[in-house]
């Protein structure tokens, strides 16, 4: 399979006035460049329940041990066994349960009044889940291989321009004028002034700003306690950006809302298909498609 990739120019104006210069105006342009060819890994079949189970496997594997305190004295005791207690012993036609000193109260008993919790959750349980490597790999190449389906990448919940006719979208020469003269740079290492503006322009002129305009004007506070433990926003995954070394491009692109930045040696399924849905809007550059083989 073959797709051409996409040559960006970039003609850079500032106008000046006599209170100073005014913010720099980019004029992007992109041109069909030379095809290149994918690697097989854009052919093989989706797998749809292998990406789930990998995804699922990745987020386990990172989930950390939690569970109860156990009763240490007076220092920091778990809850539901911050009473003093006594047992009156055996004899007295009772049941054999600890009651608060003084009272007859039952305590600490997962079946009393503020007791602790009967089965609590322990720190030795294991969360991991195994998924062999065999597998893994093919879930990525699975999932690779939505990101060129345009069907499954709009069904869920991108929005793609008319002027975007194949997926995916690679990323070529990258060439900036400035006063008359002209640089040529390697995408992923172009400089860095206004180099998120840059990007924003560079992604709507391929076609993607309805995608990133939907996920900065979809985030939301999240509802719960998540927000008093630093998460407190929810924003959609819009796009992922493969690159070979994160340089300029993948500094400049992380701080737009949604997009991640992946190296193309730490591609995985979760990166693709993220919550285990595949078809996510990918854009790749031409140095992360040949690491790819």
């Amino acid at each position: 399979m073959k797709v051409a990739v996409k040559n960006i120019s970039n003609i850079i104006t500032q106008d000046e006035m006599d209170a100073g210069r005014l913010q720099s105006t980019f004029d992007i342009s992109v041109e069909e460049g030379s095809k290149i060819t994918l690697p097989e890994a854009f052919s093989v079949s989706v797998r749809e329940d292998l990406v789930r189970d990998a995804v699922a496997s990745s987020r386990a594997n990172r989930r950390q041990a939690y569970g109860s305190r156990r009763h240490v004295g007076k220092r920091r005791p778990m809850a539901g066994m911050k009473h003093s207690v006594e047992w009156w012993g055996k004899g007295r036609g009772v049941s054999r349960i600890m009651r608060r000193t003084g009272q007859r109260r039952g305590a600490q008993n997962p079946h009393t009044l503020g007791g602790r919790r009967a089965h609590g959750p322990k720190v030795e349980k294991i969360w991991a889940r195994k998924f062999n490597t065999k597998q893994r790999r093919l879930a990525r190449d699975a999932a690779l291989s939505a990101t060129v389906d345009m069907e499954m990448v709009t069904s869920r919940g991108h929005q793609l321009d008319e002027s975007i006719e194949h997926l995916p979208i690679i990323l070529g020469n990258y060439t900036e004028t400035v006063d008359g003269k002209t640089s040529e740079y390697n995408i992923e290492a172009f400089n860095h002034g206004s180099a998120t503006r840059k990007v924003m322009a560079i992604f709507t002129e391929l076609g993607l700003g309805h995608d990133l305009h939907r996920a900065r004007s979809n985030r939301k506070i999240r509802a719960g306690k998540a927000t008093m433990r630093g998460r407190v926003r929810k924003t959609p995954k819009s796009v992922l950006l493969v690159v070979k070394e994160k340089t300029g491009l993948a500094q400049a692109a992380r701080n737009l809302p949604g997009v991640d930045v992946v190296a193309a040696r730490d591609l995985s399924a979760e990166h693709l298909a993220p919550g285990g849905d595949v078809g996510r809007l990918t854009v790749f550059t031409q140095d992360a498609v040949e690491a790819l083989n």
